[in-house]
Order: C-alpha cells, then structure tokens, then sequence
C-alpha cells in the first residue's frame, strides 16, 4: 500500500520561505503562550503538541528522541517554533484576504485520503497512524495547513497569465531545447600512437578493409567489434573528431586525428542529417506551462517575503522559547509530520 505523504506549507507552496522575523516586538506574551505574532498568540499547547507528536514519530521509527537539554533538543524547539510563526503569518494573512478553513473542509480532505490510500478502510487507516506514530488530531492539523496553503497559493497566483508574446520570445531564444542537431553515420579506429595512425592509413588508402582493421587494431571498446560504426550527433563528440567527421564527404576517409583519448582514422558513411527543430505549435502548450509556474512560483516568493517583512516587527517570543537563530530558510521538521 502506497504510504501517505504529508508535505509542510513552505514545500506545498513550492518556494522556500524567506527569513523568519528577527522578534523584537514590543507586546507582552501571556505567560500562558510562547509567542506573540501580530495580533495572534501561540500557545504552551499548541508548541507541546508538535513536539508531543515529534516524539511519537521517533518511538514509531525506533529512533531515540533527544533529552531536554541538548542541542538536538534545542533543534526540534527551534523547528516547532518557527513553523508555528510562519504558520500564524499565514492564517492571519489569510483572514485579511477573506480566506476562511472549516472543519468541514479538513474533514473532506481526510475523507478523500482515506479513500485514496486506504480504499475507505478504517482499519487500514488506523494501523498507518500507528505505525507512523502519528493521531488523527495532528493530522488533521497538518491537513489544515496544507489547505490553507492551496487557497493561499490560488489566490496570490490564480490570474497570473503567460502570453504568446512571451511564449515566442523563449522558443525563439531556446531552440535548441525543441529540436535535434545535426548527425551522420561514421567509424573510427582509435590507437595510442601517430606511427600507428599513419600505417593504418596508407593500409586504408591501399584498398584494406576498414571494419577488419577497427576489429584488429581500435582500442574504442564501444564500437571496435561492430568494425568501428557508430552514429554521432554534432556537439556530442570531442571538438577535434566533431568537427573532422562533418567536415568529411560521404565515404571520404580521413588522415589521423588526434584528440584527448588519442589518434582517430575516421570515415563518413552517410550524408550529414540536418538539424531539426519542432515547430512552435508542437511545444506552445508546454512553454506555456513552463512560463506560468515560473512567474507563479516568482509571485508567490515575492507575497511570502512580504508577509514575513510586514511581520518581522510584530514577533515577540516568551523568556526561553525564542529560536537560536530566526535567521535562515529552514522547513520545519514538525510538524507536519509524515506518514511515508
């Protein structure tokens, strides 16, 4: 059964989330909280429930959970900590914007989990929790940030466009990308030395079979035992031997030409095929996507940086519960936590 994954807003938003606010902050935290974000308060419940969970989570992989104290400690608080400040941000961001998450729509996602990883199998649901260490109330939660984050990321994004102009201006400026260089069919002899090189060709020149002596003398593993054959596409083989075997008529044979991994005898045996390129209606759909999930993910980077300085200010954090460092892009651990 295909293990449920839970991704954390910053990783559902598909950008990474700038600096957390530096604190600083001048309101008073409720000594029944550990932070103040803007008008909102975290609370001592709310910051044990994560690393509760965080706890499980390590009982259910077997893993030691780091004492109280440690560094490692101090890590997981940090973590706990910063995800719920960003997520703070961004409840409250989105009360601004009229964006409201029910009990009912955390229950439907749920619902559709259930279905979709479990074929609606309670039992099988259950023993997944158990298994991953996690409650159906910290997944619920989890499920709530990540809905949160979807409508967040709709509405920042939803009427961002990409036009034909700009799609023709990155086709026409990425060619290559759409197409397929130029190629032909050759063989080669590689040797080690000039000397070689040079009797091979007169032996060549002499009417001497070039697929015997590819066979016989060609140290290229690759294409010796097939008489040398082999077929090149421009730009992907060594400068020296790129630019002598499409320079070379068909059937010509060239003198020896040395590169890297030593001395070439090479023939054409076909026609140079030209370069292709698709046309711009075959890859217009594809650019397009492309384009609309670069300035999506633009977009939305540039709103997260905005939430994060219009808070900075507004962070105050209870004696012994403020970050080591609110410095930095780290994705908190926990939670959410994950089932995979």
């Amino acid at each position: 059964m295909r293990p449920l994954r839970l991704l954390p807003v910053a990783l559902l938003l598909a950008v990474v989330l700038v600096a957390a606010g530096c604190g600083g902050g001048s309101k008073s935290v409720p000594s029944s909280a550990v932070a103040r974000v803007g008008s909102d308060t975290i609370t001592k419940d709310q910051f044990n429930f994560l690393l509760a969970g965080a706890q499980r989570s390590y009982t259910a992989k077997k893993t030691a959970f780091p004492k109280p104290g440690t560094a490692s400690y101090k890590t997981l608080q940090d973590q706990a900590m910063q995800y719920l400040v960003q997520q703070s941000e961004l409840e409250q961001k989105a009360k601004d914007m009229g964006i409201v998450i029910t009990d009912k729509d955390v229950t439907a996602r749920l619902t559709q989990i259930k279905q979709q990883y479990f074929g609606g199998k309670e039992a099988a649901y259950q023993k997944q929790l158990k298994a991953q260490g996690l409650t159906e109330p910290q997944l619920k939660l989890d499920l709530r940030a990540q809905i949160l984050s979807e409508k967040l990321y709709n509405a920042v994004t939803g009427k961002i466009k990409v036009s034909n102009a700009e799609i023709t201006t990155y086709y026409n400026a990425n060619k290559a990308q759409y197409g397929t260089a130029a190629s032909r069919d050759v063989r080669h002899i590689l040797v080690n030395n000039k000397k070689l090189a040079d009797t091979l060709e007169t032996q060549l020149k002499g009417g001497a079979s070039f697929a015997a002596l590819a066979k016989k003398y060609s140290k290229d593993p690759g294409s010796a035992k097939t008489g040398g054959k082999l077929t090149i596409t421009k730009g992907q083989t060594v400068p020296e031997f790129d630019k002598t075997a499409f320079a070379l008529k068909t059937n010509e044979i060239s003198p020896p030409v040395h590169t890297q991994y030593g001395w070439h005898i090479i023939q054409a045996l076909s026609p140079v095929r030209p370069a292709t390129s698709k046309p711009l209606s075959t890859v217009k759909a594809q650019i397009s996507q492309q384009l609309l999930q670069t300035k999506r993910t633009a977009a939305m980077t540039n709103w997260l940086a905005g939430v994060k300085k219009g808070f900075s200010k507004q962070i105050s954090y209870q004696a012994g519960y403020a970050p080591a460092s609110t410095a930095g892009t780290t994705v908190p651990s926990i939670p959410p936590a994950t089932t995979g």
